[in-house]
């Protein structure tokens, strides 16, 4: 799945690497656990670690008033995912709650909601980052040849 894609892709390095690869394990735990509150959790951290893996890609927003959270900063650095930001950012209270004990208030319906919600938002991240790592390499490899000729 995408742990396999991910160790397949190759063209990934560094941070954003590391967290595709951290929300890759998240997924699969969120996809093992037999709990409603267990699979929401695990797959809105897998949903926060893509979204950082896409903020290590980019940047973050700078400046006195820079936004706080990953779902802030993706909707400035990446507004093209602002549905997702938007999606998860409504969860991060649900999750909240959870990590306080309150493990009865995730239906099974939410939790493979988030779940298939995660999975297609880190697929979309990892298009992302991997289109940008493709362009950087082409624009590396176009000044090279400048630089030769």
């Amino acid at each position: 799945m995408n742990a396999i894609r991910s160790r397949l892709s190759g063209g990934l390095a560094g941070p954003a690497d590391g967290l595709l690869q951290r929300a890759d394990a998240e997924l699969l735990a969120a996809q093992f656990s037999s709990e409603p509150w267990e699979r929401f959790s695990h797959a809105h951290l897998a949903a926060v670690r893509a979204g950082a893996g896409l903020l290590a890609a980019r940047g973050r927003p700078g400046g006195r008033r820079a936004p706080r959270t990953v779902w802030e900063m993706l909707d400035v650095m990446a507004p093209e995912v602002q549905r997702w930001s938007g999606y998860f950012a409504a969860g991060a209270s649900l999750r909240s709650a959870v990590e306080a004990g309150r493990f009865d208030i995730v239906s099974p319906a939410r939790a493979e909601q988030a779940v298939c919600a995660a999975e297609d938002f880190l697929d979309a991240v990892r298009a992302l980052v991997e289109a940008e790592a493709g362009s950087a390499d082409a624009l590396g490899a176009s000044v090279l040849a400048a630089r030769a000729s």
